[in-house]
């Protein structure tokens, strides 16, 4: 009987202090709702190790790692250098060809991963999603993010280029950075309208390398901008892109300034862009769960 009593007693205690645990109830959001600022810094230390795994798993098991990064780029510029610069003599604005295509591939490389990254983060991390809840925002975040390490890696390159060239930066090399987020918002604020579409309709990826291969040349990666008719200018500005590589070539090669009109329109259409990316997202994240 004493031990029957001691163990209703610990049982008793057991139930007080199961009692005395907060408890906290998950619902799904409602109505149209905007980004949790608060919420998504209380992750910022996941947003960070989903982050460097991304990299890490990116180059897990290959025999040349992070010079993939260096390759795909340079490569591609050779490839431009001998049939738009050599063959087709497309102009380059006074510069050399390589440089000229080069600096453009920069920021268009890291665009594109970083869009196809973020637009299959989602069902890259299914068992995640399914198991325990945190901001589902954090997963085209850190794919975003990852793609700026292989841009840092091929523009230690491409500085190495310019040196060769004889040519030295500008000041206007400070608005580099501005031009980096740019084209990295750009990248999230479509990557988020794509990986939430891919949860439901699983052929939204098979369009990705499609989308991003008919945007190229919609970009003037592989020749300038000067050659669109100036009639189609405005309409050709709209493209986010284009702002985002001529800006980077005004700022790093210090050619002739862009249209800071067309520029303030792309930077607008930008920021458009990502917030109606966030509000689609939130809408649609709370059946990520029941459908994925």
């Amino acid at each position: 009987m004493r031990i029957r009593f001691r163990n209703l007693f610990e049982l008793r205690n057991s139930r007080d202090d199961l009692d005395a645990i907060p408890t906290f109830v998950i619902r799904p959001t409602t109505g149209w709702r905007f980004l949790d600022v608060r919420e998504l810094w209380a992750y910022r230390e996941l947003i960070y190790f989903l982050t460097w795994r991304d990299i890490k798993v990116r180059y897990k098991q290959t025999v040349l790692g992070i010079a993939w990064a260096v390759i795909q780029p340079f490569f591609s510029m050779v490839v431009f250098s001998i049939f738009f610069g050599h063959l087709a003599k497309i102009p380059s604005d006074g510069f050399p060809y390589p440089i000229f295509a080069f600096c453009a591939l920069l920021p268009w490389q890291l665009f594109a991963q970083s869009l196809t990254q973020s637009s299959n983060s989602l069902l890259a991390n299914e068992n995640l999603i399914t198991k325990v809840y945190f901001p589902r925002l954090v997963f085209p975040l850190a794919a975003t993010l990852s793609g700026l390490v292989d841009f840092a890696f091929a523009f230690i390159v491409f500085l190495a280029m310019m040196l060769y060239y004889g040519i030295l930066p500008s000041l206007t090399a400070l608005m580099l950075p501005f031009f980096v987020v740019l084209a990295v918002a750009t990248a999230l604020a479509i990557g988020l309208w794509l990986s939430a579409l891919n949860v439901k309709y699983r052929d939204v990826r098979y369009t990705v390398p499609f989308i991003a291969q008919l945007w190229l040349f919609l970009s003037p990666v592989a020749y300038p901008s000067s050659l669109v008719p100036e009639a189609w200018q405005f309409f050709y500005g709209l493209n986010p892109m284009v702002g985002v590589i001529e800006g980077f070539r005004w700022a790093i090669l210090g050619k002739a300034a862009p249209d800071f009109h067309i520029m303030a329109v792309n930077a607008l259409l930008i920021v458009i862009l990502l917030i109606a990316g966030v509000v689609c997202f939130r809408r649609m994240e709370r059946t990520f769960v029941d459908v994925i």
